[in-house]
């Protein structure tokens, strides 16, 4: 209810790909719902672990959105 779909990525050294290729990939293999609107490039939070920090994803996106 109200939100929208958003991918962050971080890419690989010597990589390079657009916001529209990633969106189009998306759009031929997920649910209209689920296709990303943004897309934001950079380095994913991570914990000590490894693991991705989904709660500062989050933030980022609504400070984003307030921007906007």
């Amino acid at each position: 209810m109200g939100e929208t779909p958003c991918a962050f990525v971080e890419l690989k050294p010597g990589a390079q790909v657009t916001a529209e290729e990633i969106i189009e990939h998306c759009r031929g293999h997920l649910a209209r719902f689920k296709v990303p609107r943004a897309v934001v490039f950079g380095e994913l939070p991570k914990t000590s672990t490894g693991k991705i920090q989904k709660f500062v994803l989050r933030q980022q996106a609504k400070s984003a959105q307030a921007i906007e």
